[in-house]
């Protein structure tokens, strides 16, 4: 006999008389001979895992459950950690079970088991009974003291967890890959102080558990992964080195750990590899699978790899639920990154109720995920995954017919909700959305589906829909400012209705073509392609289209400030609306029509071309374009200083965005409200409005309106002197535009840039800036805002007492407003070279200079202007000391400014007028009207402009008070001569 049968004879039982249920026995008389307990695994467990990162909030999660002193016990016996293959489960759970074995908290034990419950042999499957049998071995039960049947050993595995509760031995148990609650439920601990730990790519909804869900890595705790992946044996410096590679590559790994590792192990075994290499080969999505594979097998002779992975959940999933298998084939069909319940019924031909099921079963496998109540997505590899398979299966799945469901599935609907986009009051609509609102939030949902469903369509030779579904796109796509998509949509359409031979439909679709290229500032280009619509139009007859590529044509126009072509084009489309009989595209060309006028300032009849057109738009209930003809109007109000009626027309266009959920029109009507405040000078409100305006772009993400409001914002700061925040506020508009590639912009925020140094007397820093605003006008070829940047350029000049280089500066402006036959700004250039030539005492070119300026804003009728022309005039002449004419130009102006309101403008005239008056000794004169000049800025909080009016006013008062007692002194002297004879 063998030392081990001695042993294994020498424990056994003897029972005489008595009857044996499973773990308990009645018996009359037990014989027990026993030499000992068989050997305990009491840290039975894997090695932790290496390189774990991440995961903190989880693994103090699941920590909290494991402590006996936590909110995890009594109660709450099992946790249970779920998620999709590969993202790290049994890494979360090992190292817990590691981290609670070195706490001390289960004396008792700690187990672990692989359930192997995804295998695709199903008889290799880890049952609940085959565990505890498997958990007594590591307990210390022998082999021969085990129950013969299944249902024995879990009860037995039951009364050894009661002992040790009695013992006061916690036990942790540690199920891994668990795939059912049948699985792990029979090895529920009855007591309190145990713990049942399982992990499963499904989540275990009828399990009483405590349920954590695992989601891919965050983009830095990725990258770390692959760094301490590389770094495994030996220093690798690879991640440090090259950064972007690094974090391309966890993208491409969509941040799943199972992936990350892989590709650190083949990394590993190809040092010399640059990790851009490596991105390079990953970004074929055709062949990512395959090379997300390391090689090796695992412990069970299984292949570490991504598909290997994916192939026990997928294997899983056909065997036991085909349908569902077929849903997982057909969803990567769907362009974007998330489904709809609708879409997915529609794709299967399902009904809603089975498929949201099928829906749920997938999401519980991990194989789906759900970003938002409602919508269905996948990660990325497991898309490609799945699209693979969908292609093998594409006859059996009807796939073709299937992606011609969907993608027709949301031609329809974007149909119907651009239809409530675009409906007046009372007009019938589809009644599959409740309205506006509703149909905006349909399309914010299913944005980057439709998007995406433009570019599948054209790459499937849906040239039809290709054609057709950005047209449904656009208005939405323009409220969101999603310009990028727009302009990708509608270049796509142009193509597709060529490839259709619908002459038509190129005309239409090349001229939303040119109202995305206006949109992103690309006018030229949109010139082209309105022409070119223009141009198919009359070939075919087709007036309405003629006059809609007419009236683009004449917008894109005024983007490059060839604005009298533009009235021209407005005037033709105006007449083919009304000879058509159109009255609401009369509206829009009255609209546009309008923009053109103010560019030639015929703003009188600008603002009878806007009135018409919100007559027209309030009398169709068209709430949204009367909207836009108000803000409009209160544009061209402000062109003739009708400053209150302005503000009226802005605040009633943003209460009008308001109502219809229009943030990017209200963000306007905000813009151009602070415009007008500030020429009021109300700059508190005017920087609140604009501050609103910023706000709307932030939250639209729309940048390039940011920097727009950014730079509106800075002029309000001007005006009530907050130069270093204006100077910031410009500075992050620069920012943006260098950022968009919007040289043009980029250009106007330097100058502005340069008048606000200017404000804060930082003088060099503001030529710099308005040389290199002027730099970028050049380049562009843009002489208006060259000129612009040369008339800033010699104001900070002159402050600089530079005044020789300011003329030169001023010259060139005018120059420019010459070739370019801009009479008023060819007024506002003689103007500030007035000033310029004052500087170097050229008093009679400078009087000339103004003089010609007030002759050109009398002939525009820009009064306002005119004035200011006349007030600088007056300095002129009491430089050359021709005072009786300058007090005439000061009184001249001091007219123009009341009869205009303008309080400011009438304040600086009087203080002029003042200076002349003293020059000329009229000091009772002067006095009353420094005092006229004080109490206006007084009125208007112009602390500034008053603090100016009170020192000549102080220094005048003073000089009569020394005048008065120098004339008493003399008198005294004349007295006392006279007393002495």
């Amino acid at each position: 006999m063998t030392d081990d049968q001695a042993s294994r004879d020498a424990t056994r039982n003897e029972i005489t008389g008595g009857t044996f249920y499973a773990p308990v026995t009645l018996a009359r008389d037990v014989t027990m001979h026993v030499t000992g307990p068989a050997p305990q695994a009491q840290a039975g467990l894997p090695a932790a895992p290496a390189g774990f990162v991440g995961r903190t909030d989880a693994l103090e999660e699941v920590l909290a459950f494991l402590n006996p002193a936590g909110e995890g016990g009594p109660g709450v016996l099992v946790s249970a950690v779920a998620g999709m293959a590969g993202i790290g489960k049994t890494a979360l759970a090992l190292m817990a079970a590691h981290r609670a074995m070195e706490q001390g908290w289960f004396d008792g034990g700690v187990f672990f088991i692989d359930m192997r419950g995804y295998t695709p042999d199903p008889t290799e499957r880890v049952s609940a009974a085959a565990a505890a049998g498997q958990l007594l071995r590591a307990m210390g039960i022998r082999d021969t003291d085990l129950p013969p049947t299944g249902e024995e050993q879990l009860g037995l595995y039951r009364s050894v967890l009661t002992d040790r509760a009695r013992q006061e031995l916690p036990v942790l148990v540690v199920a891994d890959n668990a795939a059912t609650t049948g699985q792990v439920e029979p090895l529920l601990p009855a007591q309190p102080c145990h713990r049942l730990l399982v992990t499963s790519r499904h989540t275990l909804t009828h399990l009483p558990a405590h349920l954590v869900d695992l989601a891919v890595l965050p983009e830095a705790d990725a990258v770390d992964l692959l760094r301490r992946a590389l770094q495994t044996g030996r220093a690798d410096p690879r991640v440090n080195a090259e950064p972007e590679p690094a974090a391309e590559i966890a993208r491409l790994c969509g941040r799943l750990p199972l992936a990350l590792q892989i590709i650190g192990a083949l990394l590993r075994a190809e040092p010399d590899r640059p990790l851009r290499e490596m991105a390079a080969e990953l970004a074929d999505a055709q062949q990512r699978l395959d090379a997300l594979d390391s090689g090796d097998r695992d412990q069970h002779g299984r292949p570490l790899a991504v598909r290997a992975a994916f192939d026990l959940s997928y294997q899983h999933l056909l065997a036991d639920q085909p349908e569902q298998a077929r849903l997982f084939r057909l969803l990567p069909l769907n362009p974007g990154p998330d489904i709809s319940l609708k879409a997915a019924a529609i794709l299967t031909g399902t009904p809603e109720p089975v498929v949201r099921r099928r829906l749920a079963a997938l999401a519980r496998a991990h194989l789906l995920t759900t970003p938002a109540p409602g919508r269905w997505g996948m990660h990325d590899l497991v898309r490609l995954y799945a699209d693979q398979h969908g292609h093998s299966q594409s006859v059996d799945d009807q796939r073709e017919r299937a992606l011609d469901w969907l993608l027709g599935f949301y031609l329809h609907t974007a149909d119907a909700a651009d239809d409530h986009l675009r409906a007046l009051p009372g007009q019938a609509v589809p009644d599959c959305f409740t309205g506006r609102d509703d149909a905006m939030v349909w399309f914010d949902a299913e944005r980057v589906n439709l998007v995406a469903a433009v570019a599948l369509a054209q790459a499937t030779g849906r040239h039809h829909l290709a054609h057709h579904l950005p047209a449904r796109l656009n208005i939405y796509l323009s409220w969101r400012r999603a310009l990028d998509d727009r302009l990708a949509i509608d270049t796509i359409a142009v193509t597709s209705s060529i490839q259709l031979g619908d002459r038509h439909g190129e005309g239409q679709a090349l001229n939303n073509l040119g109202v995305a290229l206006q949109e992103m500032r690309r006018f030229e280009e949109a010139i082209t392609a309105h022409r070119d619509a223009g141009a198919i139009y009359r070939e075919l007859g087709d007036r309405h289209g003629e006059g809609m590529a007419l009236n683009s044509l004449g917008n894109a126009l005024q983007g490059v400030r060839r604005f009298e072509e533009a009235v021209t084009a407005h005037e033709q489309d105006l007449q083919i609306c009304r000879e058509l009989g159109d009255r609401h595209r009369e509206g829009q060309a009255l609209n546009n029509l309008g923009n053109a006028l103010q560019g030639v300032r015929r703003f009188e009849k600008a603002i009878t071309a806007y009135q018409d057109a919100t007559a027209i738009f309030g009398e169709l209930g068209d709430r949204h374009d009367e909207g836009q003809a108000l803000n409009n109007l209160g544009n061209a109000l402000q062109g003739v200083r009708r400053f209150e009626e302005a503000v009226t027309a802005h605040r009633d266009a943003g209460a009008i965005y308001r109502e219809l959920g229009d943030r990017h029109g209200e963000g306007m009507a905000l813009n151009n409200l602070g415009v007008a405040l500030k020429e009021m000078r109300r700059f508190e409100e005017a920087v609140t409005a604009h501050e609103q305006d910023l706000q709307i772009c932030r939250e639209l993400g729309d940048r390039h309106r940011e920097g727009q409001a950014l730079g509106n914002l800075g002029v309000a700061l001007q005006g009530v002197r907050r130069f270093e925040e204006a100077i910031a506020a410009y500075q992050d508009a620069t920012a943006i535009f260098g950022e968009l590639g919007d040289r043009h912009d980029e250009g106007q925020a330097l100058d502005n840039l340069g008048t606000a140094l200017q404000g804060a007397r930082r003088f060099e820093e503001a030529v710099t800036a308005h040389r290199d605003a002027g730099a970028i006008y050049r380049e562009l070829g843009d002489r208006h805002g060259e000129g612009m940047a040369l008339n800033n350029l010699g104001v900070a000049l002159k402050e600089m007492r530079r005044f020789e280089e300011a003329v030169t500066a001023h010259e060139q402006d005018l120059q420019i407003c010459r070739e370019l036959g801009d009479r008023h700004r060819e007024g506002q250039a003689l103007n500030n070279l007035g000033v310029a030539l004052q500087g170097v005492r050229r008093f009679e070119e400078a009087i000339a200079a103004y003089q010609d300026a007030t002759a050109i804003f009398g002939e525009l009728g820009d009064r306002h202007d005119e004035g200011q022309a006349l007030d600088n005039l007056g300095t002129a002449l009491q430089g050359a000391r021709r005072f009786e004419e300058a007090v005439t130009a000061h009184r001249d102006a001091g007219a123009i400014y009341r009869e205009l309101g303008d309080r400011h403008g009438e304040g600086m005239a009087l203080n002029n007028l003042g200076i002349a008056l003293k020059e000329m000794r009229r000091f009772e004169e002067a006095i009353t009207a420094f005092k006229r000049a004080i109490s206006i800025f007084d009125s208007a909080k112009d602390h500034h402009s008053g603090a100016i009016a009170q020192a000549n006013l102080t220094r005048i008062e003073r000089q009569q008070a020394d005048r008065g007692d120098a004339v008493s002194r003399l008198i005294q002297r004349v007295t006392r001569r006279i007393r002495h004879g």
